[in-house]
């Protein structure tokens, strides 16, 4: 009875995050581009099942299955994420260089389309897709539409800047659009450096999030395979309640200090009028 809802929570646990993956955004239009994105979900599903069976087929406890099953769908961003760190700061040192093509390139080109198009052969390789799809668009549709769209496929703060720089010079709001360039390319890459420094120095507390998850989760699993008698109280029913409340404060303990380790980006305001024009 016990390893049958061992497997009854480990499926429950499964259940919550289908649920979870089914309410997370999704792109808005086929047309999108599609982003390099963290682990996706079909490998967290393969660690969640592993972690959590093994664990129900070893301990035959619910609450541990479910657990382990939870650590193991969080696993790619507790101990991962570097890559996707990296990505962010490299796309944005990416919208700097191409804002400084775009500047160089507008006094010998014929107009801010061909601008555009002109840059899109030589963009930098971390949004190089992204503005190629813009030059395609800029064949089928008006130059504001295709830039909006742009925005989305990008979905970065400083894009948002050069985006609205352009929609505003295209409309002829702007006197000087190469000044302009230049200072959005400063300020990218300012953002770029400045990310680099609080990387550096959250560095640590990664370090120490990911040191306290695998020694607890060790201690765990020597206790279980070199003690268990000393486990047995966790047995029964209110073994097993004692343990799930020791499990969720270990959760809330590891996802805090997550959260005081991560890099929290400026909102993107052109994303927030689009939501609020939709309304």
């Amino acid at each position: 009875m016990s390893l049958i809802a061992a497997l009854v929570g480990l499926g429950l646990a499964a259940g919550i995050l289908l649920i979870v993956d089914g309410l997370r955004r999704r792109p808005r239009s086929p047309r999108r581009v599609r982003r390099p994105t963290a682990p996706g979900f079909e490998r967290r599903v393969a660690l969640a099942v592993a972690l959590g069976g093994l664990t129900a087929a070893i301990t035959r406890w619910p609450v541990a299955a479910i657990a382990l099953a939870v650590l193991g769908w969080f696993a790619p961003d507790l101990f991962g994420g570097k890559a996707s760190r990296d990505r962010a700061t490299a796309r944005t040192e990416a919208i700097a260089a191409w804002t400084e093509m775009l500047r160089d390139t507008m006094s010998g080109a014929h107009g801010l389309e061909e601008t555009v198009i002109t840059t899109a052969a030589v963009a930098p390789p971390a949004i190089k897709a992204e503005v190629n799809a813009l030059a395609l668009r800029l064949d089928q549709e008006p130059l504001t539409q295709a830039l909006s769209e742009f925005a989305e496929d990008l979905a970065h703060p400083t894009g948002d800047l050069v985006v609205a720089a352009l929609t505003l010079a295209a409309a002829g709001s702007v006197g000087d659009l190469g000044d302009l360039l230049g200072t959005l390319a400063v300020a990218a890459r300012d953002e770029a450096g400045m990310r680099l420094r609080v990387e550096a120095t959250r560095a640590r507390l990664r370090t120490a999030v990911r040191v306290i998850a695998a020694c607890t989760a060790a201690t765990a699993l020597g206790l279980v395979v070199l003690n268990r008698p000393y486990l047995s109280a966790y047995g029964d029913a209110s073994g097993q309640a004692v343990l799930a409340a020791v499990a969720a404060a270990w959760a809330a303990a590891l996802w805090l200090m997550t959260r005081m380790a991560e890099f929290v980006a400026p909102e993107r305001f052109l994303a927030a009028t689009a939501d609020e024009g939709a309304q």
